[in-house]
């Protein structure tokens, strides 16, 4: 269980730092998909996306040692699985303003979502003890190696992905664009 929890530890970073790159530099800075036309869908997708994200952390990584919380926590994965499809059904329409998805971000895309959902995979791993055809969920991490760093690093996420959620949110009103939009301008 130690090395899972270190493969945690290790997925966990690596998706917030491929998504940080390429949820805030690229889809909001660079491309600025909440400021066209065609993928303002696209942006909405992203923001639910943004707070499911919020949601898995809170009920499965931060608080994985609360069992009452897991259902809620599976039933996040599975509409963030639903949003991950639709999201990708809609990128080629989302994309026409700049020629269509270029191939190096759909291989990050693919990079991304596989680290999030194998980490996903590992904590069920963790989570759900199989033993004489029985299952049951394990709520005791106190003693396991890597546990407490694991859920401090979830911890210290969670209000860098409340600020991208809310800024997702934000993008929506037309005078907070309206700065976005001028501050890109004079900055870079």
């Amino acid at each position: 269980m130690e090395m899972a929890f270190l493969l945690l530890i290790v997925l966990l970073i690596a998706y917030s730092v491929l998504a940080l790159f390429d949820g805030v530099f690229l889809h909001l800075y660079k491309y600025r998909l909440y400021d066209h036309s065609e993928s303002k869908f696209e942006h909405l997708v992203h923001t639910i996306r943004a707070f499911l994200f919020i949601g898995i952390l809170a009920t499965l990584f931060i608080n994985p040692e609360d069992n009452s919380l897991f259902l809620l926590g599976i039933t996040l994965v599975i509409a963030d699985m639903v949003t991950l499809v639709v999201d990708a059904y809609a990128e080629q329409d989302s994309r026409s303003f700049m020629g269509g998805l270029p191939r190096w971000e759909y291989i990050l895309h693919l990079i991304v979502n596989g680290i999030h959902f194998a980490s996903i995979a590992v904590f069920m791993a963790i989570k759900i003890n199989i033993d004489n055809n029985e299952s049951m969920l394990v709520s005791d991490f106190q003693h396991v190696e890597y546990f407490h760093t694991f859920k401090k690093i979830a911890i210290n996420l969670l209000p860098g992905a409340i600020l991208i959620s809310l800024l997702h949110i934000l993008l929506y009103l037309p005078k907070f664009k309206s700065f976005v939009n001028k501050l890109q301008l004079n900055c870079c």
